[in-house]
């Protein structure tokens, strides 16, 4: 499936030939910390598969738990996550999901690092649900 997308403020743009049915969650702490939130949604695409449109991404380095070294590719201007990357060598670069205009479209398949997710995470179902933000 080919995707196109961007960060927020529209400085970088993609695209992408990527399989819909690769859609993984990551539910690892540094996932959690690097999006501000309780995990991140991405999907795997080949680099050779990818093409930056417009652009140029800044890296900044992590280490893993494994001691492996991943590059996370950001917006310079307005912050946006838009994909990861093994350092060296990299094959596969695993695209954030939000950035993808098909987004709708991508729902994940599986979950990572489910042993660092957060406990409310998996039981969503009874939180209060509004269409917009509530007044």
């Amino acid at each position: 499936m080919r995707i196109d997308g961007g960060c927020h403020c529209g400085n970088i743009t993609y695209e992408a030939e990527i399989d819909p049915g690769k859609v993984g969650i990551c539910h690892c702490t540094d996932c959690q910390t690097l999006s501000g939130s309780a995990f991140t949604v991405f999907v795997p695409a080949p680099v050779e598969g990818f093409r930056l449109l417009t652009g140029q991404p800044k890296l900044y380095v992590k280490t893993a738990e494994s001691g492996n070294q991943r590059a996370q590719a950001f917006c310079p201007e307005c912050g946006s996550r838009l994909y990861a990357a093994a350092v060296t060598d990299p094959q596969t670069l695993n695209i954030r999901v939000g950035t993808a205009r098909q987004r709708r479209e991508l729902a994940p398949r599986a979950q990572l690092w489910c042993r660092s997710a957060l406990d409310w995470v998996m039981h969503l179902g009874p939180v209060k649900k509004f269409d917009k933000q509530p007044l």
